[in-house]
């Protein structure tokens, strides 16, 4: 889980980064190399592990004169075997980011087993003579990594370093036709975001058993997918509001998934805000705890091998819950309500909305029984998580 920034401790907002950023996104899931500055100037460039061409990694050396190497969270270099549970966890560090080489640097096919989630330490056959070091935040290796998370594919990289760089980072960008962003905006891209969310439409809905429904959708400058505010009844901003944060999920939402008990805390949520009267419901676009549906399908897929929903998570390179909640409190404040009462059962969320500058008065329990199916993943979320059922 990332901890939060309040948007109101940033910088003002820089739109080219922002832009340079989103744009750098698109690059990556086409399969193209995009240009990294980092903080000292260096430069470097980085294509994306899972839609990487086969001569991407050639392209690569050829542009840059660097060797490659492949970055990973430090989850996916411990499910590698390469680093140990608890080794270098210097706050200091990104952490999370492990940049695996060896002399004469990766292949493709090299860094497709290295990011595979099918393969594990027990398995994959790792390159001789492999490295593996931890790197700093704000590094090309970290925003790599940083850059295919948000973009919604499995968090590596192949990275090279522009080995004999004679002039800017924008200059060298601009001669080889690549796309330019810097280390630091990456960093910063998810708190700058929230920043620009944007009441861009609302509607009267009524819903079976909460007739009297408004929905709000609120739409970030990035272009990205729309969070939703389900307000029912009328609450009043001056008292705390009956809140529920519910992160989407098509398999349990839409099709009444089995494997989790999201449909149940959806449905069950709006339920007992119309009972009580009035409340929102905040409908966050973090599919998956925060990995997308894909990478979701690929943990299901993982879980069916008799790991739990943490490890499948880790298998992947990921954390075991990589939502965040800045949007959440941002959509709270411009519907003007500044304190709730939580309906969760998940102590991250109670601190994490506190530090974005919503007050939790009172804990709600929100608690549904399993169902033959997803007794194990209840399981794991109180016994690893932590929920409180």
């Amino acid at each position: 889980m990332h901890a939060e920034r309040r948007p109101d401790s940033m910088p003002p907002i820089d739109e080219a980064a922002v832009r340079a950023v989103d744009r750098a996104l698109a690059a990556l899931r086409r399969g193209e190399v995009v240009a990294i500055e980092n903080t000292d100037g260096s430069i470097g460039a980085a294509v994306s592990v899972e839609s990487v061409a086969l001569d991407a990694v050639q392209r690569l050396k050829s542009l840059t004169g660097g060797t490659p190497s492949l970055a990973v969270t430090r989850r996916r270099a411990i499910v590698l075997g390469l680093l140990a549970e608890g080794e270098d966890d210097s706050p200091a560090l990104s952490g999370s980011v492990v940049a695996l080489g060896c002399v004469g640097g990766l292949t493709a096919d090299q860094a497709h087993a290295l990011a595979d989630p099918e393969q594990r330490g027990e398995v994959v056959a790792l390159p001789p003579g492999l490295t593996a070091t931890l790197m700093d935040a704000h590094t090309r290796d970290a925003a790599a990594v940083d850059l295919a998370r948000l973009a919604r594919l499995l968090p590596a990289a192949i990275t090279a370093a522009v080995a004999d760089a004679n002039r800017s980072a924008a200059d060298w960008a601009a001669a080889h036709d690549l796309l330019l962003v810097r280390a630091r905006d990456v960093a910063d891209y998810r708190t700058h975001v929230v920043r620009t969310l944007r009441r861009v439409a609302d509607a009267r809905v009524p819903l079976s058993g909460a007739e009297n429904t408004r929905i709000f959708a609120f739409r970030p400058a990035d272009g990205g997918p729309e969070h939703l505010a389900i307000v029912i009844g009328d609450p009043d901003p001056a008292q705390p509001v009956l809140a529920r944060l519910h992160s989407e999920c098509f398999t349990g939402d839409l099709l009444g998934s089995l494997r989790c008990d999201c449909g149940d805390q959806l449905r069950g949520a709006i339920a007992e805000i119309a009972r009580q009267g009035s409340g929102v419901l905040l409908y966050l676009a973090q599919e998956g705890r925060g990995i997308g549906l894909v990478n979701k399908l690929r943990a299901y897929r993982i879980q069916d091998q008799g790991f739990d929903t943490v490890d499948a998570n880790e298998i992947l390179g990921f954390e075991a819950d990589e939502r965040v909640y800045l949007p959440a409190a941002e959509m709270l404040r411009q519907l003007g309500y500044d304190s709730v009462r939580l309906m969760t059962n998940n102590p991250e969320k109670l601190r994490q909305l506190a530090r974005c500058g919503i007050a939790v008065v009172e804990r709600v329990a929100h608690i549904f029984p399993a169902n033959g199916h997803n007794e194990a993943y209840l399981r794991t979320k109180a016994e690893r998580s932590g929920h409180m059922f």
